[in-house]
């Protein structure tokens, strides 16, 4: 459920070509959020070959959605949060690589631990943007918000006596659903000015 930052733009056409690329990624991501959990649903949280890529798949997709990100923005120089987000996303898909092999509370384990740190960025990120005036980023707030909660109830539902992926599922729909509604609030705030 992660997003990333960007610098802040100087003029309005510049906010407005942004936030247009911003609500096509948000849109892209919550497609991919939705096959992505039916996929694992499919899979039945079974960690073979195609669970563990299924669960290293989605933290690379962030780290692709980053790197979009900041070319959609027109980042001059590096940016603390987009490098920030690749990083934790980077580690996250390492770990859960690792972690897969060791089995289902291993990987929720590594998952909620991705989740926290991510969820905190997204956080902060949303604030960020918020402050410049960029609409559509209460969702996103939220949804940073959520994904600490999550994360530590991931890592709690680890020592569970039968864990389960299928709640890492639900928590990617519900990721996708706050990008779909910060997209459509970001294609309001364009259409206004």
């Amino acid at each position: 459920m992660t997003t990333v930052d960007s610098p802040a733009v100087d003029s309005p056409a510049a906010a407005g070509g942004f936030a247009s690329a911003l609500r096509r990624l948000y849109l892209v991501r919550f497609g991919f959020a939705i096959v992505w959990a039916a996929l694992l649903f499919v899979n039945k949280s079974h960690l073979g070959a195609l669970g563990i890529t299924l669960l290293v798949i989605y933290p690379l997709f962030d780290v692709a959605a980053a790197v979009i990100d900041a070319r959609s923005s027109g980042a001059a120089g590096p940016v603390r949060g987009l490098q920030t987000n690749i990083a934790i996303s980077t580690i996250a898909a390492i770990g859960l690589a690792v972690a897969g092999a060791s089995g289902v509370p291993a990987v929720l384990r590594a998952w909620g631990a991705w989740a926290i740190v991510s969820g905190a960025v997204q956080l902060i990120v949303g604030l960020s943007r918020r402050k410049r005036q960029l609409g559509g980023q209460w969702p996103m707030m939220l949804s940073g918000g959520i994904s600490v909660l999550a994360g530590a109830q991931f890592i709690i539902g680890a020592s569970a006596s039968d864990p389960k992926l299928t709640n890492v599922g639900g928590y990617a729909i519900l990721g996708g659903i706050f990008f779909l509604v910060s997209a459509l609030r970001l294609g309001r705030v364009n259409q206004a000015d």
